[in-house]
């Protein structure tokens, strides 16, 4: 089987690839709701005739996805309660999201803004973009800018750093942080002017990566994360916890190392989101939380991210990690064994 060439966007391509059956036209469905896009980077990952490979399950359609549970919803996470204008998301007090694209190279089966991104659904007008600078540049509490999507590396070189020297104008706007895949679906695109036009005199970036099993952290990967880090930014991760493809304490230790072995800091490890067609990927948090416990008993604090669920409506992000207060003048450690432990730190 040869690796594709292009991007594969429709049920037939994923079909010549031998990436779903022949005679599946049933995913034609899929296809006609949630936008479809695997890359040739992507596609050399999966592994042919495994219904469970795990890079499969992230990127090629699955029937399941036409099941809407009654909690799921279109806007999972609240984008839309926080928009004051177009593009422009503003939840938290000292950061605002802009969105500049609604398309990325690869569409995740499991996105929470699936029902937002997809062909068709491109860049910011100048007109929005303008109006959006205006309103940051309007609040000085605004510290930081986020640039998401979609996938805001999908822009050329020319029109990112375009965009990144126009946030650079406003003061108080300190740090440009940027959300992307693209190291990992097309490392090829992450170019020396790319990575240059991320950077701007007196503003820090950050380029925060999503990856979600260890085997996306390939060589090609890995050599894109270093010229975004040798260029002098920092990195750090963001992960979603997927039922079939890092539910399990060794995956989750795998991704985490491979980050840290990339200079990536794991940052995040979300909990699946209620988006539309995604209930096959989600797993309940006691089972996330005993995740956590058994990777803190297994890898160093360099490789351990915060575990997420962003509250649905619109109410923000909150830790929910394993609680190792027992409430009862105790403590209990990564193994679960419960020691005694006062306020003041003496042994009682």
């Amino acid at each position: 089987m040869t690796t594709p060439r292009r991007t594969l966007r429709s049920i037939g391509e994923l079909q010549r690839a031998g990436l779903v059956p022949r005679e599946d036209g049933a995913l034609e469905a899929v296809a006609a709701r949630y936008a479809v896009a695997l890359t040739p980077a992507v596609a050399a990952m999966i592994a042919r005739g495994d219904a469970r490979d795990p890079i499969a399950r992230q990127f090629v359609p699955d029937l399941a996805e036409l099941t809407t549970t009654p909690e799921e919803r279109a806007d999972p996470i609240g984008d839309l309660v926080h928009s004051p204008l177009e593009g422009l998301v503003h939840r938290y007090e000292d950061r605002v999201l802009l969105k500049l694209v609604n398309v990325c190279a690869v569409y995740c089966r499991f996105c929470f803004r699936r029902e937002m991104v997809g062909p068709g659904k491109d860049t910011l007008s100048p007109a929005a973009f303008d109006a959006a600078l205006a309103y940051i540049g309007a609040d000085p509490k605004i510290w930081e800018v986020i640039l998401t999507g979609g996938d805001p590396l999908v822009l050329s070189a020319r029109r990112l750093r375009q965009a990144v020297r126009r946030i650079a104008e406003i003061e108080h706007v300190k740090i440009i942080r940027v959300h992307t895949r693209l190291p990992v679906a097309a490392p090829e695109r992450v170019t020396g002017a790319l990575v240059r036009a991320l950077k701007t005199p007196g503003k820090t970036t950050y380029v925060a990566l999503h990856a979600n099993h260890p085997r996306e952290l390939n060589d090609a990967a890995r050599a894109a994360c270093a010229r975004i880090v040798d260029a002098g930014i920092p990195m750090i991760s963001q992960s979603v916890l997927l039922r079939g493809v890092n539910d399990d304490v060794e995956t989750l230790a795998e991704l985490m190392r491979a980050f840290v072995e990339c200079r990536v800091k794991p940052y995040y490890l979300h909990h699946p989101d209620l988006a539309p067609g995604t209930s096959h990927f989600r797993l309940p948090i006691e089972e996330g939380q005993a995740l956590m416990r058994a990777l803190a008993a297994r890898v160093s604090g360099l490789c351990q991210p915060a575990y997420m669920l962003d509250i649905p409506g619109g109410h923000g992000k909150v830790p929910i990690g394993p609680n190792y207060l027992a409430g009862d003048g105790r403590i209990v450690d990564h193994r679960g064994t419960s020691h005694a432990y006062t306020s003041d730190g003496r042994t009682p």
